[in-house]
């Protein structure tokens, strides 16, 4: 298997070699004001599916160059203070374009590459699709990726402290939402609970979070959606720039940095980011939890060729960190004592050195993306290589206890066909095979081999106000698990599984009145049980419970209905979403009858943990959200948004474990002009988050509660770019309270209190 991964990779490599000898090309065109008709200077020009990018001179004028000669393509103009403007252009028959923009108060994001096999307008994808720029990701005040995305509509987290937070989106997590990073699904052991996303938060130019089942693009763990993690287009040619980050927060002193250089050499592209982030412990209600900081130290780089048959870019990147794990909460009186039972002062409690027990993770990426012009068509690539070494340490800073061993191989390969009038015909082929082996002493999860293929079929047609789509699947997979004796001690039972499932879809999206857009969807979705669900037995640190996997458990199946509407006026926009997912056979771990399991540490004392199983059921979750932007004025903005999950379990009657509470979030925005500057806003923020009073029988109800947010920030414009510096308030009025989600609520702890963040991003070069 490894030299089938191995050979698609060295065929790839050398494709582009074979295929230089196509003409080269280039666009050119003006972008103008559509009622004055006066040249915009500084307007930016994508063509996304050829990561093409350029913007226009002081006339007005641009050029794209070293790109194919033939085929259509998508082309994306964007302006501050203008409508997004989207085209498909054939380049076989362009000469030169004029694009007029019309001014509008609403911001846009016309172009999402999620969820489809080819850049689309979002207009016309029936999918829910959210993009979230670098920007707003760094403006945040986020200590990771997905806390940054959390107030999206549809999104939360399950949150171990500041360090480490796993996406949910619709009441989905864990295997159940698919991460992609350079165009790859990211693997690294996602079954865990304190097991976060491995990926640099600086090197994201922007997120598009798909909310909903797309196991037709995506195949297995892509039931609940896809958070895609992409990276910034190349410079244009002749182009050499880069930026330096940094943001330092006050709740836990967090200090983070990021360096990255790019350049673009007549279609030779380049980009290398060195980023470094370290925190002690988070704070509330003027205490500190202790060994709850981290440390992170990331290198990741590209290297590629834009050229007339397409681009190939080898994107390499290795993240590491170090986290600390908090082993118990608080006594009576809120003080956190030491193992001889002393309290932990403030200035312990913030020493940014780790103590037992802690995590050591490091995740190595190295992706293969390219897109081949054949004809009029288009081959897409991605073979991608994974490395994801876990170490535990508990009771020794030298030998770690859990130490996990994950080698992923992934290919991605899909061919767009030319399009037939107004089809848009697209199939491909997805496949990954996975090796996990145990090299410490402590056992969790058995030594496994994973190896699952899938196929599809995908068309979408194009009207002139809408468009509709279809498509089929299969998937097959394969698990075998290792049977293990430690000790005279039966540890794991072996295990041979297979899964295979056939996944449908199909949607549509249709202007019905000007710029107001209804989509609909229906869509199947399909999971393999992960490797902890078929076979954890023991207990590792920071869970606070005992784990009991099942090796008989079937795979999850699912039907979506999506309905939505949007509108995008002068003055105001506002969607509204509403599902209903129907899921056989879900799998759950439950704390059943109150069992509970002695476990003898090594100094031999005991804990009794909770057991916790895996079962399965068929269950409802229902849902929506909504959002109103409100823009009376061209500096003031008015944003609000709403989301609601009901999780049923349908043999019982009762709610579904770890169901994120409805929330209300209001924000203030007014965006004065002051001369010299640009981008200069003040924000205030509110979210209200409700009470949730539908819980399983082992969770228990969490109170609602007010957070108060703000925000400041501008720019300077320069002759290398925009300088721009803010400050980010999060929980202001320093509220003592418990997300439903977090993992350190059963023992007391929680969450961060109030948090100032000082950022700023410097250009050069």
């Amino acid at each position: 298997m490894k030299r089938v991964h191995l050979l698609y990779i060295t065929l790839c490599l050398f494709f582009p070699f074979l295929s230089s000898a196509s003409s080269l090309a280039e666009v050119r065109g003006k972008v103008i004001d559509a009622s004055t008709h006066n040249p915009l200077s500084g307007a930016t020009i994508y063509i996304t599916d050829l990561k093409a990018y350029t913007t226009t001179n002081n006339q007005g004028e641009f050029i794209l160059r070293n790109i194919p000669s033939k085929g259509k393509f998508l082309l994306e103009v964007r302006f501050v203070g203008y409508k997004t403007h989207s085209e498909a252009i054939d380049l076989s028959g362009q000469s030169n374009l004029t694009i007029s923009l019309y001014p509008s108060i609403i911001e846009s994001a016309e172009v999402v590459i999620t969820g489809s096999p080819f850049s689309s307008k979002n207009k016309t994808n029936s999918l829910s699709v959210v993009t979230i720029a670098k920007t707003n990701l760094l403006q945040s005040g986020g200590s990771n990726l997905v806390d940054a995305i959390s107030k999206v509509p549809g999104v939360s987290q399950v949150s171990t402290g500041g360090a480490i937070s796993k996406p949910i989106i619709r009441g989905l997590g864990y295997n159940r939402v698919l991460t992609m990073v350079d165009g790859a699904r990211e693997e690294s052991q996602q079954w865990g609970d304190e097991h976060g996303i491995e990926v640099d938060q600086f090197a994201a130019a922007r997120v598009e979070i798909l909310k909903g089942p797309a196991s037709l693009l995506y195949g297995s763990d892509a039931l609940g959606g896809v958070i895609n993690v992409i990276d910034d287009l190349v410079p244009a040619p002749g182009v050499h720039n880069g930026t330096f980050n940094s943001t330092y927060s006050t709740n836990n002193g967090l200090a983070a940095s990021s360096l990255m250089l790019q350049g673009n050499d007549d279609g030779f592209v380049y980009r290398g980011r060195a980023s470094y982030k370290n925190a002690y412990g988070f704070g509330y209600k003027n205490t500190t939890v202790p060994n709850s900081g981290f440390n992170e130290l990331n290198f990741n780089g590209m290297i590629g060729l834009n050229k007339s048959w397409g681009y190939s870019h080898l994107t390499f990147s290795r993240f590491h960190t170090n986290v600390g794990l908090v082993e118990e909460g608080p006594d009576q009186n809120g003080n956190y004592l030491n193992e001889d039972g002393d309290v932990i002062t403030q200035s312990e409690a913030r020493e940014r050195k780790l103590n037992l027990p802690y995590q050591d993770i490091t995740h190595y990426r190295t992706a293969l993306n390219s897109n081949f012009i054949l004809g009029q068509g288009q081959l897409k690539t991605v073979f991608a290589y994974q490395s994801n070494i876990r170490k535990e340490f508990e009771e020794s800073l030298q030998e770690p206890g859990l130490d996990l061993n994950l080698k992923s191989y992934t290919y991605d390969v899909k061919y767009n066909f030319p399009n037939l009038g107004q089809w848009q015909p697209a199939i491909g082929v997805q496949g990954m095979y996975q090796n996990n082996i145990n090299r410490g002493d402590e056992f969790l999860i058995p030594d496994y081999t994973s190896n699952n293929i899938g196929a599809f079929a995908y068309l979408k047609r194009s009207f002139t106000k809408g468009a509709i789509n279809a498509g089929l699947r299969y998937d097959y997979k394969k698990m075998n698990g290792e049977a293990l004796n430690f000790e005279g001690e039966e540890i794991f039972t072996g295990f041979d599984n297979k899964f295979s499932n056939l996944s449908g879809s199909m949607g549509f999206a249709f202007e019905i009145a000007k710029e107001l857009v209804i989509k609909g969807n229906i869509g199947s979705g399909f999971r393999a049980p992960n490797i902890a669900e078929l076979a954890s037995n023991g207990r590792h640190e920071g869970t606070f419970r005992y784990e009991i996997g099942n090796s008989n458990l079937k795979q999850e199946t699912s039907m979506q209905f999506d309905l939505g509407l949007e509108y995008t006026g002068e003055n105001i926009s506002f969607g509204l979403n509403a599902y209903a997912n129907r899921i056989f056979n879900y799998i759950y771990a439950g704390n059943f009858n109150g069992e509970t399991k002695p476990f003898e540490n090594e100094d031999g004392s005991i804990d009794v943990l909770p057991i916790y199983r895996y079962v399965q059921t068929n269950a409802d979750l229902l849902g929506g959200e909504a959002s109103v932007d409100f823009h009376l004025i061209k500096s003031l903005h008015f944003e609000n948004s709403f989301s609601y999950t009901k999780g049923i379990n349908r043999a019982t009657d009762q709610p579904l474990p770890f169901i994120p509470a409805a929330s209300i979030n209001n924000e203030v925005r007014f965006e004065p002009s002051i001369k010299g500057l640009e981008d200069s806003y003040i924000k205030v923020g509110v979210t209200n988050t409700f009470k949730q009073a539908r819980f399983d029988n082992f969770e228990t109800q969490t109170n609602g509660y007010t957070l108060l947010d703000a925000g400041i920030g501008t720019s300077i414009a320069t002759k290398k770019g925009s300088f721009n510096i803010w400050v980010t308030g999060q929980n202001l009025l320093n509220k003592v309270y418990y997300n439903h989600l977090s993992r350190y609520k059963p023992v007391g702890i929680y969450n961060p209190g109030r948090n100032i963040t000082f950022g700023i991003a410097v250009p050069f070069l």
